[in-house]
């Protein structure tokens, strides 16, 4: 039979490296929204166009 500490310890466990791994997951589509709008304005730049002109 699991004790009561036990299955707060597992609670807790559980719930910290799901806390972990969502910490990891938006810090990816941070970094994957950033590097996709450098991307962005250095094709702009290649063709020319200013960046500040195409957010109207």
């Amino acid at each position: 039979m699991i004790s009561a500490k036990q299955l707060a310890d597992l609670g807790y466990k559980t719930f910290s490296s799901s806390m972990f791994l969502l910490t990891l997951y938006g810090g990816y589509l941070l970094s994957n929204g950033v590097y996709r709008a450098y991307q962005r304005n250095i094709q702009l730049k290649e063709q020319g166009i200013n960046a500040d002109d195409t957010k109207q």
